[in-house]
C-alpha cells in the first residue's frame, strides 16, 4: 500500500522549521517542484565533513531515508558534488542544507543504511 504523499514544499518548510526549533541553522539551497521534487539533505558538520540523504524504497515499498554518501561522513566538496551530479540528472530538486556540529539530519522517518 502507498503512503501517502507530503507536498514537498510543505515538507521541506517542516523540516527547515524542525530544526529552528532546535536551533540549527537550515536552508533551502536548491528549491525544486512544489508538489512533487525530490528531496535531498545535507548534512553539514561544519569541520569539512558533510552527508547528504535522500529517500528511497524498501522491498516491500515503504519510504526510507538513505545516506547517499555513505555510512561515513565525506568531504563537503565531495557532497556537493553528488548534490550536483543529482541535479544534472534531475534539475528539479529540493536540497535542504543543515549546519550542525554533531550531525544530526532531524528526518523523523526510517534512515537506513542499508537498502
Amino acid at each position: 500500500m502507498m503512503e501517502p504523499k507530503l507536498k514537498s514544499g510543505f515538507w521541506v518548510a517542516a523540516l527547515v522549521r524542525r530544526c529552528g526549533v532546535h536551533n540549527v541553522p537550515a536552508m533551502v539551497t536548491s528549491k525544486g517542484h512544489d508538489s512533487a521534487g525530490g528531496v535531498f539533505v545535507k548534512v553539514n558538520h561544519l569541520n569539512g565533513k558533510a552527508e547528504v540523504f535522500s529517500q528511497a524504497r524498501k522491498g516491500d515499498g515503504s519510504l526510507v531515508w538513505m545516506c547517499s554518501t555513505g555510512a561515513t561522513p565525506v568531504e563537503d566538496r565531495e557532497a556537493d558534488a553528488y548534490i550536483l551530479r543529482q541535479k544534472k540528472f534531475d534539475p528539479d530538486i529540493w536540497v535542504v542544507e543543515i549546519e550542525d556540529k554533531q550531525g544530526r539530519h532531524f528526518l523523523e522517518a526510517e534512515v537506513e543504511t542499508d537498502i
